[in-house]
């Protein structure tokens, strides 16, 4: 199992970051355009709540096309929430969200816990591409909450 963390401090009151983040349709705007990532259930302008399915479509490699579905499986308002993968790429995907409110603003955590089918072969993918795939990813958002809120370094 893979762990990763990734630490932003953003200049917004707790109130506007839970709500630009809580929201799933704002994963388009964070998400790197070469993924052709696709939400496919209908969930603009839905609150999220636990027990929420969301269905994606990505293109994480070679432009093929994958299903992903996740679940919102635990929600503390303005505190954390947490999507778990329920069918998709990985064996295990488990993905909190946490946010803490300071004097600069909001203190946003993001802690993931992931791990790849097909042992050894999936173990090595991930050592030669997965693993930097997804940082890849949590920085192009960090890059485009730099532009979009002017992020503080922590």
């Amino acid at each position: 199992m893979i762990e990763k963390m990734w630490i932003h401090q953003l200049p917004l009151n707790l109130n506007d970051a839970w709500q630009f983040f809580s929201r799933p349709e704002n994963l388009n705007e964070i998400t790197p355009e070469d993924l052709d990532f696709r939400i496919l259930s209908d969930i603009k302008d839905i609150d999220m709540y636990e027990g929420m399915i969301i269905r994606y479509q990505i293109r994480p490699l070679l432009n093929l096309p994958m299903n992903w579905v996740t679940e919102i499986t635990h929600i503390k308002n303005r505190k954390y929430f947490i999507d778990e993968q329920r069918f998709g790429p990985y064996k295990f995907w488990h993905h909190q969200h946490h946010f803490e409110e300071n004097e600069l603003g909001t203190l946003m955590t993001d802690h993931l816990h992931y791990s790849i089918p097909l042992g050894p072969i999936g173990n090595l993918m991930d050592a030669l591409f997965i693993n930097k795939r997804i940082d890849y990813i949590f920085e192009y958002r960090k890059s485009i909450l730099t532009k979009k809120f002017n992020l503080l370094e922590v």
